[in-house]
């Protein structure tokens, strides 16, 4: 078996079919893992035995029986594993329970091995932290691997396993897949629940789902997790049909808005037009109407209440963290960048948030107007190329500003569909001269995962992906 060969689905089917057993697969896995993580640094915390303890305690007949999977080290909870969050404030932090969405992916029959490296509190878009240090991007191990659920893209772009768990709170899904070449979509808000311990992720700016090569392991695997959890304040409206049957069903003739300007402001970097010119000029090849229009948002006042109510969270998140181990948060128990976030939030009073939260609201109402006369918006998914390791992206800077001017690029085209909470995914269509990975994103009404399914398989088929690959990192 050429255990890279396959994705999570493909790895399953040989698991129903009894031509590999999952311990194999858990094998191969590890091996790879041993062999590459060492470079990479993209897996920080090792479950080994709790993966041994479930495939001895017998796997539940899911979907995806006996693959191995990651959880990221930032989210759910999984009993009696460290969580620590990028942190050294979390780093003895041990979970005392599993989340909905660990349960969810274990009935899936899926093998938890370990987690996933995460910046700390998944604030930046680099996967670099005081506590474990740099992950590397396999396609060149000098730049980021992106943010904050680099480890997750880093483990699946080098082959390690197929796909793994990951994040988004302003592109920390779609960031790591277009520095990593990956497909990464965030769901609608709500679509996946953070029951029991979160009604709504950072005030309803974060959701979480995965990082894949390919197409139908996303379909599947939000499948396997998506859906309310009673007591959740709210959920995102219901599939029609599960996500997988949406794989190869035609879209139809889609109406795709191409816009190249960034929703913060920032400059967009030639490659990454180019790299969206190009996606634009492969739909309208396969029959999709493509014209250029903008979406105009006040960079301002997204600003304004995606950060303070980011913020919010993280000061709430670290004072509990505080009044547990019985002291007050001190300066340096969080990096420097977090710091900055804690004071500003610390700021801000009741009447702010509540502001912020009518804030992002406006915006989402905004973005649901624009998508009345369009389908899809095509944009790049980042502004700017991989940045290399050591830039001021990483929160360990100690110059606020320098931070700002060098993160904004990033999430320049992702951050609004967090604040709109539509579904948006980034697709690895385009490398530029270097070798780097330049992804395309593209967003969706707000509930329409089915459609951006069916038009990321259309061009997964067009043009395939799933076999390039960076070279080996042993």
């Amino acid at each position: 078996m050429d255990y890279e060969a396959y994705d999570a689905v493909g790895l399953a089917e040989l698991v129903a079919r009894r031509e590999v057993s999952a311990d194999e697969l858990l094998q191969s896995a590890l091996v790879r893992l041993e062999q590459r993580n060492p470079t990479l640094n993209a897996v920080v915390i090792p479950m080994f035995d709790e993966a041994q303890a479930s495939l001895q305690a017998g796997l539940p007949e899911g979907r995806l029986r006996g693959v191995p999977f990651l959880l990221k080290d930032l989210g759910p909870h999984y009993a009696g594993a460290r969580l620590s969050s990028g942190s050294r404030f979390f780093e003895d932090f041990v979970s005392d329970h599993d989340s909905e969405l660990t349960l969810r992916y274990r009935r899936a029959g899926l093998v938890v091995f370990g987690r996933s490296a995460s910046p700390e509190l998944g604030l930046t878009t680099t996967t670099e932290s005081s506590l474990f240090g740099q992950t590397r991007n396999p396609w060149s191990l000098e730049h980021i691997a992106g943010g904050s659920s680099g480890g997750a893209a880093s483990a699946v772009a080098a082959g390690i396993l197929p796909g793994a768990h990951a994040s988004d709170g302003g592109g920390s899904i779609r960031v790591p897949a277009s520095c990593c070449g990956l497909f990464g979509l965030k769901p609608t808000r709500a679509r996946v629940s953070l029951a029991p311990d979160l009604g709504e992720g950072w005030s309803g700016l974060s959701t979480s789902h995965a990082l894949t090569r390919s197409v139908r392991d996303s379909a599947a695997l939000l499948d396997a997790v998506q859906g309310p959890v009673p007591g959740d304040p709210y959920w995102a409206p219901p599939p029609q049909a599960p996500y997988a049957d949406e794989i190869g069903r035609p879209p139809g003739v889609l109406r795709i808005a191409l816009q190249t300007q960034t929703f913060s402001g920032a400059e967009t970097h030639p490659d990454c037009v180019l790299a969206a010119a190009d996606a634009a000029r492969l739909c309208a090849d396969l029959g999709h109407e493509v014209e250029e229009a903008r979406l105009r948002i006040d960079p301002e006042r997204m600003a304004e209440a995606t950060s303070a109510l980011s913020g919010a969270n993280t000061l709430s998140t670290l004072e509990d963290r505080a009044r547990a181990l019985g002291r007050p948060l001190a300066e340096g128990d969080v990096e420097p960048m977090t710091w900055v976030m804690v004071e500003r939030a610390r700021s801000l009073g009741a009447a702010d948030y509540a502001r912020a939260l009518r804030g992002m609201h406006a915006i989402g109402r905004e973005v649901a107007t624009f998508f009345e006369n369009h389908d899809v918006l095509l944009t790049p998914t980042m502004a700017t190329p991989p940045l290399r390791l050591g830039s001021p992206l990483a929160l360990s800077h100690t110059d606020t500003q320098e931070h700002i001017d060098c993160l904004l690029p990033t999430i320049g085209y992702t951050q609004l569909f967090n604040a709109s909470g539509n579904p948006a995914m980034s697709v690895p269509l385009f490398w530029n001269e270097a070798g780097l990975p330049i992804g395309v994103q593209f967003a969706g009404r707000f509930g329409d995962e089915a459609t951006l399914f069916r038009l990321a398989a259309q061009l997964e088929q067009a043009r395939p992906w799933g076999n390039r690959r960076p070279a080996r990192t042993e």
